[in-house]
C-alpha cells in the first residue's frame, strides 16, 4: 500500500501521516471498546472476537493473495473467512 501511495505522488507526510493516523484511532477504538464491552457476557466477547478475526483474515487474504483477489476480487475475503469456518466447524463437530 506504502508503494502504491508513493508511486502515486503522495509525500512521505502524507503516507505516514495517513498511516499514523490509522494506529492512532486504531488505539482509541481499541481502549474505547474494551471499556464498554468490559462487563459483557462471554459469548458477546467471543462473537466480537470471531468478527474480528474474520475481518483479519479477510485483510491478510486480500493483501498476501494477490493472484486470487486479482480472479474473485471483491469475494476473496467472505470465500477465504468461508473456509476458515467450515474447517473450524469440521474440527468442532469431530469429523
Amino acid at each position: 500500500m506504502k508503494q502504491g501511495m508513493k508511486k502515486s505522488g503522495r509525500s512521505a507526510k502524507y503516507i505516514f501521516g495517513v498511516w499514523g493516523g490509522i494506529t492512532v484511532l486504531t488505539g482509541i477504538a481499541g481502549v474505547l471498546g474494551y471499556s464498554v464491552f468490559s462487563s459483557s457476557p462471554d459469548s458477546i466477547i467471543a462473537f466480537i472476537t470471531a468478527l474480528a478475526a474474520g475481518g483479519i483474515l479477510s485483510m491478510v487474504a486480500e493483501t498476501m493473495i494477490p493472484e486470487a483477489f486479482e480472479e474473485a476480487q471483491s469475494f476473496i475475503g467472505l470465500i477465504t473467512a468461508s473456509g476458515f469456518l467450515a474447517f473450524f466447524l469440521l474440527m468442532k463437530t469431530g469429523w
